[in-house]
Formats: C-alpha cells, sequence, structure tokens
C-alpha cells in the first residue's frame, strides 16, 4: 500500500506556491467584498454579497484544484468534469449562504454561524471535488481525519468571519484572512491525510505532468481573473464613492450659486489665517458684508434677477482677491471677506477694491442698478482673537454702517458690543412685556376734513418699561420684527383693540396694523373672525392697516387672506402710500377700501410744489378709483386747509387731536387741537 503524501514533490513546489498565492489574494479580496456588502443595504447589498461570493468560492476552488495537481500519486488520474464543475458551484453557494447569513445580524453569534456556513460549504466543496479525482488505485479514507478536518474548516471560518465584521479596520482585515487560510489550508492537507491510494498494475499510462501542469495553470488563471473582476469592483466603488465624497466636500465648503465658498470655508480660513498671524507677528482684517437695496431687487424684477445681481457680485469678489485674501458668501446678500496684513494700507487697499466692486452698477438684462453694499472690519488681535469674535465684530461694525446713511464701512469700536448688548437685553424684555402688562394701546383719532366728525381711531402701541420707562415704537417695532416676537405681539393688540372698541359708548372704527410676520406665519383672516366672535366687535368697525412691503413678500397669499377678511365685513387700508416701490400695481392688485397718505408729503405741503401736486395726484388717483384718502401727520391748519380744497376725506395728526389711551380720555383728546407745530409720535 501507499499512502498518498501531504507534501508536493519538489518538482511542483511551485504549484504549491501557486495555491497559495492564490488561497491568500482571493480570500483577501473577498473579504474586501464582504466589508463593501456590510455597508450597503438593498440590491447594493445583494450585489456585493454575490461579487465575494464569487470570488471566495472561486479562489478556494482554484486553490483546492491546484493542489491537487501538485500531487504525484505515481498512477494514472483523470478528473469528472460533471462534478469538478458542481464542487465550483458548491464552494460559491457555500460561501454565498453563509455570508447572507453572518450580515443578517450584528449579533456575534449569527455572525459565527455564517463563517461556520462558509466553513461547511468549503468542506463541501473539497470533498466534491475529491469525488471527481479518479486515481488508477486503491483508495481508501480514513473517517477521524475527515471529522477533523470538517471541524478545523468550521471553527476557524467561524473565528475568520467573526473577527472580520467584529473589528473593523486592517487589523481584523489581516486576522480574519489568516484565520480563513488556515481553515481552508487545515481542511486540504488533514482531508488529504485521511486519504489513501494503492496503486494499481492495470497497465495503463501515468498521467502528463505537463499537461496537468499547463492545466493548473490554465485554472489559476481563470482565478485570478475572477479574483481580478472583484478587485475592479471595488477600485471603481472606491473611485465613484471618492468622487461622490470630494463632491459632497466640495458642495459643502462652497455656494451653488455664486461658486464662492460659503460660512464654512471662511471659518475655516480665518482659522487658518489666525495661526498664521499668531506666528509671524501678523494681523487679519475680517469683513462682513451686506448688500444695500438687494431687497428692491427681488420685488421690483423678480428673484431671478436676484440671484444674476448675486453671481455678478460673487464673479467680482473672486476676481479681485490676491494671495493672503479670501472671499465668501455667507448667506443670502451676505458676504464675507478676510486679509492678512502687516501694514494698515494694505488693508485699505483691499478695502478700496473690495468697496469698489460693490459700488459698481450691476447690469441685468436691459437695466443698470446701482445697489452698493455696508461693510463692517474688525481686527485681530486688536477686536477678537477667535474668528467667532472676530465675525462678530465685524457683523455688529457692518450694522453699524447699514444704520448710516453717509459712511460704506465701519470699522469695529468697543462701544458697538454695548449697544448690541443693551439692543439683545431690551429684545429679551419685550418678550415678556405682554405678561408683565408693560403694553398698553393708544389711539388717535382720525376725523372728516369736510365736518369735524370723527371717523375712527388708529391704534397705537405703547411699551413703558419698569426701569427705562417709555421706550419709543421706531426702537422696539423693529426689534419685534427683528425677533420674531411681532406675532405674538401684533395678535395681542388686535385682540386687546376689538376688546376695548366693544366697550365703547359710541360705535367708532378702529384700525389696526398688521405686520408682515403676522400674515406669514398665522392664518390672519381665521385669527380676525375668532377675534370678532369672542370679543362681540362688529367686524364694519375693524380696519386692517398693511403696507406694500406686507403685499410684496408673498403676494398671492396676503391678497387671497384680504379677501377673505373683506368677505366678513372688515374694511383694508392700503398704509404709507406713496413710499413703497410699486403703489400703483398694488392698488390694481387689491380692492382697498381706504388709502392712507404717507406724512412724510404732509411736511413738505406748504414750501414745497412738488409735494402738493404730488398729494393732488394721489388724491386724483383715489377720486378716480372711488376709494377715499385719507392724509397722516396734520399738524398745521394752512395743510388742513390745502387737503380740504383739494378734496381729502379724511386725515388724523396732532391738529386733530393727540394719541391717547381708551375710553373717554380719548374723546375729550379728540375734542381739542394741540398747540401748532407739535411733533407727532409713531
Amino acid at each position: 500500500m501507499r499512502v498518498l503524501s501531504c507534501l508536493a514533490t519538489e518538482h511542483n513546489l511551485w504549484l504549491v506556491l501557486l495555491a497559495a498565492g492564490i488561497c491568500i489574494s482571493g480570500c483577501w479580496v473577498a473579504f474586501d467584498l464582504i466589508q463593501r456588502a456590510r455597508d450597503r443595504e438593498g440590491l447594493q447589498k445583494s450585489g456585493w454579497i454575490f461579487m465575494s461570493s464569487v470570488a471566495g468560492g472561486a479562489s478556494i476552488w482554484c486553490t483546492h484544484f491546484v493542489a491537487m495537481l501538485a500531487y504525484d500519486p505515481q498512477a494514472p488520474v483523470s478528473f469528472s468534469p460533471i462534478l469538478t464543475l458542481i464542487s465550483l458551484l458548491v464552494a460559491i453557494a457555500g460561501c454565498g449562504a453563509g455570508v447572507t447569513v453572518a450580515l443578517s445580524s450584528s449579533d456575534k453569534f449569527v455572525r459565527a454561524t455564517g463563517g461556520a456556513v462558509i466553513g461547511a460549504g468549503v468542506a463541501a466543496m473539497h470533498y466534491t471535488g475529491m469525488a471527481a479525482y479518479h486515481v488508477d488505485g486503491l483508495v481508501t479514507w480514513e473517517p477521524l481525519h475527515i471529522a477533523a478536518s470538517l471541524l478545523l474548516s468550521v471553527l476557524l471560518s467561524a473565528a475568520a468571519t467573526h473577527k472580520l465584521l467584529g473589528e473593523p479596520g486592517r487589523r481584523g482585515q489581516v486576522l480574519s484572512v489568516a484565520l480563513f487560510v488556515s481553515a481552508i489550508v487545515a481542511l486540504h492537507f488533514t482531508g488529504m491525510a485521511a486519504l489513501s491510494v494503492v496503486p494499481m498494475a492495470t497497465g495503463a499510462s501515468l498521467f502528463d505532468q505537463a499537461a496537468l501542469q499547463a492545466m493548473a495553470v490554465a485554472v489559476a488563471g481563470v482565478g485570478l481573473i475572477i479574483v481580478a473582476t472583484g478587485v475592479a469592483s471595488y477600485l471603481i466603488d472606491s473611485f465613484a464613492n471618492l468622487q461622490t465624497v470630494q463632491r459632497l466636500e466640495e458642495l459643502a465648503l462652497n455656494d451653488p450659486l455664486t461658486g464662492l465658498p460659503n460660512r464654512i470655508s471662511f471659518n475655516n480660513q480665518i482659522i487658518l489665517k489666525l495661526t498664521r498671524a499668531s506666528q509671524t507677528n501678523r494681523k487679519v482684517a475680517v469683513l462682513g458684508i451686506d448688500l444695500n437695496r438687494f431687497k428692491e431687487i427681488n420685488d421690483l424684477r423678480g428673484h431671478d434677477a436676484g440671484d444674476t445681481a448675486l453671481r455678478l457680485i460673487g464673479a467680482r469678489l473672486k476676481g479681485l482677491v490676491a494671495d493672503g485674501e479670501f472671499v465668501a458668501r455667507i448667506g443670502g446678500d451676505e458676504f464675507g471677506a478676510s486679509k492678512i496684513y502687516s501694514d494698515h494700507a494694505e488693508l485699505a487697499e483691499f478695502v478700496s477694491r473690495v468697496e469698489t466692486a460693490l459700488f459698481q452698477p450691476l447690469v441685468i438684462d436691459t437695466f443698470a442698478i446701482a445697489n452698493g453694499a455696508s461693510i463692517g472690519v474688525a481686527i485681530y488681535p486688536h477686536d477678537g482673537h477667535t474668528h467667532e469674535r472676530l465675525i462678530s465684530n465685524a457683523d455688529l461694525a457692518m450694522y453699524r454702517a447699514k444704520s448710516d446713511s453717509i459712511i460704506s464701512v465701519c470699522y469695529y469700536e468697543p462701544t458697538m458690543d454695548e449697544i448690541a448688548r443693551d439692543r439683545r437685553n431690551l429684545a429679551i424684555d419685550l418678550r415678556s412685556a405682554i405678561e408683565r402688562n408693560e403694553l398698553q394701546l393708544h389711539y388717535q383719532v382720525q376725523k372728516s376734513i369736510a365736518d369735524g366728525e370723527i371717523s375712527g381711531y388708529e391704534v397705537l402701541l405703547r411699551w413703558t418699561h419698569p426701569t427705562r420707562g417709555n421706550v419709543p415704537p421706531s426702537e422696539f417695532i423693529p426689534l419685534a420684527e427683528e425677533t420674531g416676537s411681532i406675532v405674538a405681539i401684533g395678535d395681542w393688540v388686535l385682540r386687546t383693540a376689538c376688546e376695548e372698541a366693544a366697550r365703547w359708548s359710541t360705535p367708532h372704527k378702529i384700525a389696526v396694523n398688521i405686520s408682515p410676520a403676522q400674515l406669514a406665519h398665522i392664518d390672519l383672516a381665521a385669527r380676525v373672525f375668532e377675534i370678532l366672535l369672542e370679543t362681540d366687535l362688529a367686524p364694519s368697525r375693524l380696519e386692517l392697516e398693511i403696507t406694500e412691503t406686507t403685499i410684496i413678500q408673498d403676494k398671492l397669499r396676503t391678497l387671497d387672506q384680504l379677501r377673505r377678511i373683506q368677505s366678513f365685513g372688515v374694511t383694508v387700508a392700503l398704509d404709507d402710500f406713496g413710499t413703497g416701490y410699486s403703489s400703483l400695481d398694488t392698488l390694481r392688485s387689491f380692492p382697498f377700501d381706504k388709502i392712507k397718505l404717507d406724512r412724510s408729503f404732509m411736511g413738505e405741503l406748504e414750501n414745497d410744489p412738488q409735494a402738493t401736486a404730488i398729494v393732488r395726484a394721489v388724491l386724483a388717483l383715489g377720486k378716480s378709483l372711488d376709494i377715499p384718502v385719507l392724509a397722516e401727520g396734520v399738524e398745521t391748519s394752512e395743510q388742513l386747509s390745502t387737503l380740504k380744497l383739494e378734496g381729502c376725506k379724511e386725515a388724523q395728526g396732532y391738529l386733530l387731536g393727540r394719541p391717547g389711551a381708551v375710553g373717554d380720555t380719548v374723546h375729550r383728546a379728540a375734542a381739542t387741537a394741540p398747540a401748532r407745530g407739535a411733533s407727532e409720535a409713531a
């Protein structure tokens, strides 16, 4: 009897090395693909499981086949084509089933079970392949070795899969590949140790070793092609993922409209500049930029024109930057810039370039717009040592420039912090003003010019702060609009005015101003209807005043709300007429019940012929449209006489009555005229 040696002859050692190379490379690729499958879902997951199964199964099969060809039994050898093919399919199916189980749960027992299934598939492939291996001799098997080979294959494969999926990273993959290669080697050599062959003297010729070696090379080549296909798929996916990551990174760091860097890039650049400046004893300037009158472009020309303007400005800013300079779009119509420098002249020159680029007229289609901007500048290390502080201080300086009609560039000063802090504290107090009963309504009389009869009252809001005293509406109303508290305040004003007016002895009309935020954030029509029901105020006694700005922000929705409100019997007045962007278009869009001529025309009525002509034109327009006109801000008898002469129907102002508290105080105040030339509160 001759026992088939588990070691190859020296002549076939290169086949053993080839088998080892296929085994290691194939397992590495297969495990890479398994990790790729773990991170996918749905069809992509199934696709990567299939690729890993084909790569792993083919590699295991090729390893087994080439290693078998390395043995020299000194007897004729042949192979069953059918069983050989089946052994390949068994290897692929076993890997596929095991990987599917292992990836079905993150539980370590499930992962190990999946690995055991792969090990069983490897064993099934091995013994199916051995069944296809025919030797011209007497073949016997040792059961204990067979059992040992099965046990080693299952246990080592389970350990390999558990390590691969339980320990992310290259270390886990290296250990798992080593364990799996050990499983294949242990199975193969232990299984071959179970095989004994006694050659038979049948007279058949020995196998053609050169032919079998050529077959081994061909099988190895096919296996390597399959493995290479897996590698190519992995690389293609990795490249696609890299491109996706790069694209996402580009989108995350750049503004898609202008192509400029965005806020994130701006912050990162400032941090880098601060590091460099601290090392080289240089300075860093941070610029906050806000475009002037940009809203007018959107309102007059539409958002497409606004986008075009932003792109043009972005292109200009991008074209002016030099080494050490950076520009970005922060959001909306806000931009930012930074520069590292040594001499203040360098900064002044940079700011001048930015200012020039922003103040050049914008040509959009066939019209030109002189836009301009407000620029705030903060400097490291004088105005802050962190990027957050510098950006905040640059914004404070920018808002100071925005509030000044003369200057366009403002450098940060420490007092700006005090103003901003005071403004924040005021905003906090304003949020709780309703609960603390600090708000009060005053009423300013509106009279018929023809007979002096009271036609109604405009509702005015007053705030008495516990420590600051009376805060002017011109100060707290814009603050309420900025912080969003105007919605709750506006609702309180509407409800309180209706409640108070419902208790009056005379059924005079009240006019309540509506903010754009109320129309944007609530169903105003439903709210008005609800308040009228709750306060039992007749709808005909309520008039809502809105400005053109309110309509422009969301024209279709606003007009729909106003039509619903009018259907209740509530009247709607167009406030501050003549100061908006498109007053005539606004009048065409909606049937207003009244036009309120802005008070700015009254101050020049006596001395400016142009103001008189404008007032005359507005009154003629109201008459032609059959819409009564009420003039605001009447303070002198001459103004009232001119309005009466021109045919104005109603007026309000200090000449006719000062704002006063609710009830009889209002009626008494309306009965007497104040001193001539007094100035009206907002």
